[in-house]
């Protein structure tokens, strides 16, 4: 059995550099989605209930993942991996489902066509959101730094 490392302190602002503009994008989509996702369910869930359904989903996803970003906490940062790894599941399913079924959706969801409603971003997002998770890693950066 291996033990946990500690954590190395990490001093560092929650973001910096590309780290900011990486979650002003998080949380742009995150309140697009949510908007998005709150009038489909309201004015129209009946229509495309699967859809809508994603399109919520992919909402608390981005939201989820904007906040740990922006983070650095130990906890934080697990739950960034988690939620940003469901992201990019999420937007290479639902976007293949669409194009290979396009029956299913009745609508657009965020994720539909790999995100081609949104200028294919979120496609991109999730690898960008992976890299700088791995990037700004304090345990990374302290090892590279020894």
């Amino acid at each position: 059995m291996t033990e946990d490392l500690p954590m190395p302190a990490d001093t560092r602002r929650p973001a910096f550099g590309a780290g900011r503009v990486l979650i002003v994008v998080y949380g742009v989509f995150a309140i697009a989605a949510t908007a998005r996702a709150g009038y489909q369910l309201i004015a129209k869930a009946s229509e495309a209930p699967l859809a809508y359904t994603l399109s919520a989903f992919s909402a608390v996803v981005y939201i989820v993942a904007t906040i740990a970003i922006a983070h650095n906490g130990r906890r934080l940062r697990v739950v960034g991996w988690v939620a940003v790894g469901i992201e990019m599941l999420g937007v290479l399913l639902v976007g293949t489902l669409s194009m290979t079924h396009p029956e299913l959706f009745a609508a657009e969801s965020v994720w539909s066509g790999f995100g081609e409603g949104y200028g294919y971003v979120p496609l991109v997002l999730p690898f960008l959101g992976l890299a700088w998770l791995w990037w700004s890693s304090p345990r990374r950066l302290s090892q590279v730094r020894s």
